[in-house]
């Protein structure tokens, strides 16, 4: 009897103390709770898809669905080298949570530009297909971001398969089909294929040592390769954009997982990384024996190829990286609305409230930035919109990539002991936020790309910074940062050395003119005020005595009711 009455005293206890933790972060529309991101949706050209990604919100911040992205991360990817008989396999195991996080995306047809997805259908007037992609991808990424990495790499081959031959470019109904054939078949045979992207060498140097040749025998066009690739993301796709030395140059190639006869094609995984984050995504090394490939666009042409290609994976990661800021920023204004310190909700005490603003802003500057860059690819044709492209890719993924860690962590620092615990979601997002970073792109190489631009094609430089001057007329802050830049771009021979300062200011300029010119006047203020101003800052919660910290918060609070549904 004593020891049930003790049972019953630490039961009521146990629930007690749980009545005094906020409710975990799920099952939340992450589009209609998200007031930022309805706002660049529809500003930047994408409202014909805001019922659908109110939809896609509801899935995507479900608790189902967020399960799903746990299990898909705690079982990553395993290589199954030999059969029970001592035989070769190679095959890679995926579990179930992955595959159901990359049907639920590519049902959404995020692993295609929506142009071509819309290829068949009449388009609507005034659509923005990649806004409208943006904003799904920046959904998907909040729930699970290495999935991702399977849809931003067959996205980006897709427009460089339809420019080749027409053999090759007959393949692009499979690669946009909005189903995920998930078979191990040739692609021939399969419903539905996507594409991943083999071009680093061994050690991660510039120099091809993979190799290509002209078949001696079987079907004309096709090349036998060989050679090392050192990192392969999305292992599991049905066919992969490889580049390789030619006789003519570098050039790349298609080369199937799977030969027509259902045989392996001389790719040969010899391990698959163990990575800090993304970890869900199967990425390997691979060995290329001998394998058959077919020539995607003219030989030698493999720079200019693989510049498109990465080009789009800048977009998808800048976005990607937004995403997972804002989900870590909702988090913590959610958690801290929902708990009581000293006899007050935490979210209303001054220092917290000054950090969630802090961070509300970055969120809000990327958000702006990421979706001013998708419609820029949607208007490519337009001379200004290609020269925003040509810099402001890099620029933007530059310094999303260097403010979504800090932020993230900062996020975390909100929960207490809880957002550290691995059953929290923030440790994964941190990882996988310092991942992107990396991937395709880490900050030096961002920097030389842009200094590449401004020796090249001068012209996309002045064309950006008189668009930037128009909008920051008028604001002292914004005036003072655009000059800062001028004085950067009048030193060319300081250029080299000062390319991240170059980058960092262009990216809080260009983020300052878009909130200035679009966003609710307390979180352009604090922004610009902060991030241009003469107060050193070194952590978030700084400075913003001044500010209206309550707006800001209130509008970046998952908790709110927004308006624009």
């Amino acid at each position: 009897m004593e020891l049930a009455n003790h049972g019953a005293m630490a039961t009521r206890s146990t629930n007690s103390a749980a009545a005094d933790l906020p409710a975990p972060f799920e099952d939340v529309n992450l589009y209609a709770s998200d007031q930022a991101l309805q706002e660049a949706v529809l500003r930047e050209g994408g409202a014909g898809a805001a019922k659908r990604l109110n939809g896609f919100g509801i899935v995507t911040g479900s608790a189902e669905a967020l399960e799903q992205a746990r299990r898909a991360n705690e079982m990553p990817p395993r290589l199954r080298t030999h059969d029970r008989n001592g035989r070769w396999l190679g095959h890679i195991e995926l579990d179930p949570a992955y595959r159901a996080c990359l049907e639920m995306s590519v049902a959404e047809g995020l692993h295609a530009p929506q142009r071509f997805a819309q290829a068949a259908a009449t388009p609507r007037t005034g659509s923005s297909p990649y806004v409208e992609r943006a904003a799904g991808l920046y959904l998907a990424g909040q729930m699970e971001s290495g999935h991702c990495l399977a849809l931003a790499l067959s996205a980006a081959a897709v427009p460089v398969i339809a420019a080749s031959s027409e053999g090759i470019a007959a393949l692009v109904p499979k690669l946009v089909a909005k189903t995920f054939d998930q078979a191990i078949a040739p692609i021939a045979d399969k419903a539905a294929a996507l594409v991943g992207l083999a071009t680093t060498e061994r050690g991660g140097g510039d120099g091809l040592v993979t190799t290509a040749a002209p078949a001696t025998e079987g079907p004309e066009g096709v090349y036998r390769l060989d050679g090392h690739k050192w990192f392969v993301s999305s292992a599991t796709a049905d066919a992969f954009l490889v580049t390789a030395e030619t006789k003519a140059g570098p050039s790349l190639f298609l080369v199937p997982r799977l030969k027509s006869d259902g045989m392996p094609n001389g790719l040969k995984v010899e391990r698959l990384k163990e990575r800090l984050g993304l970890r869900s995504d199967p990425t390997a090394e691979v060995t290329i024996d001998g394998a058959e490939g077919l020539l995607v666009g003219e030989p030698g042409e493999a720079r200019n190829q693989v510049s498109e290609v990465t080009a789009s994976l800048y977009l998808d990661t800048t976005v990607l990286l937004a995403g997972l800021m804002r989900f870590a920023t909702a988090s913590a204004i959610h958690c801290t609305e929902h708990r009581i310190s000293n006899g007050r909700q935490l979210a209303e005490q001054h220092l917290m409230r000054e950090v969630l603003a802090d961070l509300a802003l970055d969120c809000e500057a990327a958000a702006a930035l990421a979706f001013r860059l998708a419609r820029a690819f949607d208007r490519a044709a337009d001379a200004r919109a290609a020269a925003w492209r040509r810099v402001m890719t890099p620029v933007s993924k530059y310094w999303v990539a260097k403010t979504a860690v800090p932020c993230i962590a900062e996020a975390m620092e909100c929960h207490g002991g809880n957002g550290y615990a691995s059953s929290s979601p923030l440790p994964r997002l941190l990882c996988d936020a310092q991942g992107l970073a990396l991937w395709q792109g880490p900050g030096n190489r961002l920097s030389l790309e842009v200094l590449e631009t401004l020796r090249s094609h001068p012209e996309a430089i002045e064309t950006v910074m008189e668009e930037l001057a128009q909008t920051a007329s008028g604001d002292t802050h914004l005036e003072a940062a655009h000059r800062r830049v001028e004085e950067i771009l009048h030193e060319p021979r300081l250029l080299d050395r000062r390319a991240r300062l170059l980058l960092e200011s262009l990216a809080v300029l260009a983020a300052g003119t878009i909130l200035r010119t679009h966003i609710a006047r307390p979180v352009a203020d604090a922004f610009i005020a902060t991030r241009m101003g003469s107060q050193p800052r070194q952590s978030y919660g700084q400075a913003l005595d001044w500010a209206d910290t309550k707006a800001i918060v209130q509008r970046a609070s998952p908790n709110t009711a927004h308006r624009h549904q």
